[in-house]
C-alpha cells in the first residue's frame, strides 16, 4: 500500500507540473503585445513571402515592365531601319537583355499577388515614368530610316536608359526584395555602359 501511495503521489506531482508548464505557455501566448511579436519572429509561409517585398519593389517591377517593353519595341525597329551595323548589334543586345527581364519581373508580380501590367503598346505613357517616349516620338522613329534613324534611335535610347537608371536607383534605395534590388543594380550597370557606347556612336 505504501509503495502504491508513493507512485500515485509521484504521478500527481508530474501531472501538476505538466499542467503548470502548459498553463505557462498559454498565458505567455495570450499576453498583450506578444501575438504580433510571435508572428513576426516565426512567420507563416504566407506572411514570410509578404515580408520579402514592399511597395517600392512592386512599383519598380510594375513600371519597369512597360518601360522595358518600349525599349524592346524601339530596338526591334533597328533591324530593318538602321544603317549602322553597330546600331543593329546594340539594339539586339538591348532586346536580349530586356526581354528576359520583363519575364522575370512579371513572375515576381504574379508571385506577390500583384497584377502584371497589360501591354499598352501604342498608348502615350511619356508622363507616367522617366525616359518614356511619347506616341509622337515613336511615330517619328517608325518613319525614319538609314542614318536619320540611327541618330534618332541613339538619342532617344540614351534618354530612355537614363530614365531606367533613375528608376533602378529608386529601387536600390527603397526596395526590400533582394532579387529586385540585384536586378536594379544590374540594369543600372548595363545601361550606364550602353549609354557610353551610344554616345560614342553619335560622335
Amino acid at each position: 500500500m505504501r509503495k502504491k501511495s508513493i507512485t500515485l503521489a509521484a504521478l500527481a506531482v508530474a501531472g501538476s507540473l505538466t499542467l503548470a508548464a502548459c498553463g505557462s505557455s498559454d498565458s505567455m501566448g495570450n499576453m498583450p503585445g506578444m501575438g504580433s511579436s510571435s508572428t513576426s519572429s516565426s512567420p507563416t509561409p504566407n506572411s514570410s513571402s509578404m515580408a520579402d517585398f514592399n511597395d517600392a519593389d512592386v512599383t519598380f517591377a510594375t513600371d519597369m515592365i512597360p518601360h522595358h517593353r518600349q525599349a524592346v519595341e524601339m530596338a526591334k525597329l533597328a533591324e530593318t531601319r538602321a544603317a549602322s551595323q553597330k546600331v543593329k548589334d546594340l539594339a539586339m543586345q538591348i532586346m536580349n537583355a530586356q526581354d528576359p527581364e520583363i519575364q522575370t519581373m512579371s513572375s515576381w508580380l504574379t508571385a506577390w499577388g500583384k497584377p502584371v501590367p497589360a501591354d499598352m503598346g501604342g498608348m502615350d505613357m511619356s508622363g507616367s515614368m522617366p525616359g518614356m517616349m511619347s506616341s509622337s516620338d515613336m511615330a517619328d522613329l517608325k518613319k525614319a530610316s538609314g542614318a536619320d534613324f540611327d541618330q534618332m534611335f541613339l538619342t532617344m535610347m540614351i534618354a530612355h536608359h537614363q530614365g531606367a537608371i533613375e528608376m533602378a536607383k529608386t529601387e536600390e534605395t527603397g526596395g526590400m526584395n533582394t532579387d529586385a534590388i540585384a536586378l536594379a543594380q544590374q540594369i543600372e550597370a548595363a545601361q550606364t555602359t550602353e549609354i557610353t557606347t551610344m554616345k560614342g556612336l553619335l560622335k
